[in-house]
């Protein structure tokens, strides 16, 4: 069993798909892009999925057509605050957290004077999104493992948004604002259960796969896995990254 933000392995709708690849590429956009909040059969864009099954929208056009519908504008727009919405919009599109108060102020300018659809657009038509997902790609968590181009904060923030694959995003109440602002380090917490009760992960011990800097020019970067108990956790994991280390992935101990 996985920590609970572990690595995903990217969906992708390929050429000559079949109506079973179609159908798992829509489900990974709506569980992705609604934040695994559950979908009633009456909630599904069946015009959109029409139109990507016919080939005449891509997997990225599908996504901008979630984003866009009056069910993610109620779930997370209308019943959230600024700062959540954006943040959200970071997950869901992007596959990542906010990396520093610049980016929410730019995001914040962007909805303001521009609208709803801008904000949405601002992430879909990046550059960032384009090089991640291009246009057949679904949008996934891109965090949970160290990448080049992402600050290493942003991994401890993207397992604050990410509370385990029986949670949803409802929750209306911004998750990192106060890092965010302030520039602050994010701690690494377990999941909530629905009793109010944290999950039992405090006694498990958590296998973490690294790829580590060669000594020298000639040598090249080798992997070595630690294996370390809940409480040493997020220690470890600052003292990889502050030797250079890329985590690849964080995995329970059977």
């Amino acid at each position: 069993m996985a920590l609970w933000a572990v690595e995903t392995t990217p969906v992708e709708r390929r050429p000559y798909a079949t109506e079973e690849d179609l159908q798992v590429v829509i489900r990974a956009v709506y569980k992705q892009v609604l934040g695994n909040d559950h979908l009633m059969e009456c909630d599904r864009l069946t015009s959109a999925e029409s139109l990507l099954r016919n080939g005449d929208i891509t997997v990225r056009q599908f996504v901008e057509s979630v984003a866009k519908s009056e069910l993610y504008r109620s779930r997370f727009f209308e019943s959230a605050s600024q700062y959540r919405f954006i943040e959200l919009n970071f997950k869901h599109l992007l596959g990542r957290a906010p990396a520093d108060q610049s980016e929410i102020s730019e995001h914040v300018s962007i909805y303001s004077e521009q609208g709803y659809e801008a904000e949405i657009n601002s992430y879909i038509d990046s550059e960032e999104y384009l090089q991640n997902f291009g246009e057949n790609i679904v949008p996934y968590p891109r965090s949970v493992r160290t990448q080049v181009g992402i600050k290493n904060v942003g991994f401890n923030r993207m397992f604050s948004l990410m509370r385990g694959p029986a949670s949803s995003d409802s929750d209306n109440q911004a998750k990192l604002i106060r890092e965010v602002a302030a520039n602050l380090p994010t701690k690494i917490t377990p999941p909530v259960s629905g009793s109010g009760a944290y999950y039992g992960n405090t006694g498990k011990r958590f296998r973490i796969a690294v790829s580590k800097p060669g000594a020298g020019p000639r040598v090249k970067r080798s992997n070595v896995t630690y294996e370390v108990g809940y409480d040493q956790l997020s220690q470890k994991i600052q003292s990889i990254h502050k030797t250079g280390g890329q985590i690849v992935s964080i995995t329970e101990v059977a």
